[in-house]
């Protein structure tokens, strides 16, 4: 059964990853902790769903899906650094 979902290893190991960035993203902005924490269990949960019900069917596309979501969470990831430094400078950080 683990063999299914190899094809999609990295992307669910750093889309976990994305999900503590985009966490801290929200809680930067100043979001209730416990609601953020909640909503993104939730999510987590709709994904495991997801994935768990739909795998052979995007099997074939496993490299597509592979580099889209490799590089969405690349760009959010970049966002979300860039909007942590502007928040850091603008607090009079160094």
């Amino acid at each position: 059964m683990l063999e299914e979902y190899l094809p999609f290893m990295w992307l669910i190991i750093f889309g976990n990853i994305e999900n503590l960035i985009l966490s801290s993203q929200g809680v930067v902005k100043g979001v209730n902790p416990r609601i953020l924490g909640g909503l993104s269990i939730l999510v987590v949960i709709i994904w495991l769903i997801l994935g768990t019900v739909l795998t052979e069917a995007a099997i074939q596309y496993s490299d597509v899906i592979n580099f889209i979501g490799g590089l969405a969470i690349f760009l959010l990831g970049i966002q979300a650094v860039y909007a942590s430094v502007k928040n850091i400078k603008s607090k009079g950080g160094e």
